[in-house]
Parts: C-alpha cells; structure tokens; sequence
C-alpha cells in the first residue's frame, strides 16, 4: 500500500508535463496512432505524433521525447529502440517534477551561449545517453 501511494505521488509530481504529452498523443491516436501502456509510462506513436516529434531539434535525428510519465516517438521500432534513453528522462521528471522542463531549458541555453551543444552537452541528455551506453532499459 505504501509503496503506491509513494508511486502516486511520484507520478503528480511530474504534472503537468504528462498532460501535454497525453494530449499530443491523444492528436496522434484520433489520426491514426497508437498507444501502448508500459509500467507507469504510457507511448505513443505515430499519427500526428510522427509529423510531431519530426519538428524537434536535433533534425533529423530525433526518434523520441518524454514529458513526464508520457513517451512520444516517430514509430513503435523507434520507441522500442529509444526507450532506455527516455526512461532516463521519466525518472528525471520523476526528481525534477515540473521543474525538469525550465531546468532543461536552462541547462541547453546556458550550452549554446557558451558555444556547446545545447543537446548533447545538456547533463540531462549526457544522463540519458550514458544509460544507451550501459544498455539499460529498466522501466521506473
């Protein structure tokens, strides 16, 4: 009992990022996507998800994105092939809560007036692609 309340309150601590999410991926449904439930964490994909996710830096690289317990991606064998990279960002907004989003922003702004890469010199992103490198796929 305790350890779902804990985990309720683990997963309201990230809204309001999973509302976005869950609406994008509702536009995607109702063109044609799909949704997949995995531990807490819901996928979508496909659909107006797809043309979505196609509009995010970096072009054209961009397989994934996570908002909060919400994962959306361009295709079911992209997220299949993301999903340890975004789980790290499930578990970051699960630290952060809703302060993940401006503390991610930040970091990329701070990155590109210094001349880094806003995204893959971000610690976040760093985090997340340490876990690809480890081949770590654990669902929070």
């Amino acid at each position: 009992m305790f350890a779902l309340l804990l985990r309720l309150i683990v997963v309201l601590w990230a809204l309001p990022c999973p509302l976005l999410g869950l609406g994008i991926g509702s536009l995607g449904l109702l063109s044609g996507g799909k949704a997949r439930i995995r531990s807490t964490v819901v996928e979508f994909h496909g659909g107006a998800v797809k043309m979505f996710v196609r509009l995010l830096p970096p072009k054209p690289s961009a397989v994934a994105i996570t908002f909060g317990h919400t994962i959306l991606g361009k295709t079911g064998p992209g997220l299949d092939m993301a999903r340890g990279h975004e789980l790290v960002h499930v578990r970051q907004y699960e630290r952060w809560g809703p302060l993940f989003g401006p503390a991610y922003l930040l970091a990329s702004l701070v990155l590109w007036l210094r001349g880094k890469d806003p995204y893959r010199d971000n610690p976040f992103e760093r985090e997340a692609f340490e876990n690809d490198r480890k081949g770590y796929s654990q669902t929070p």
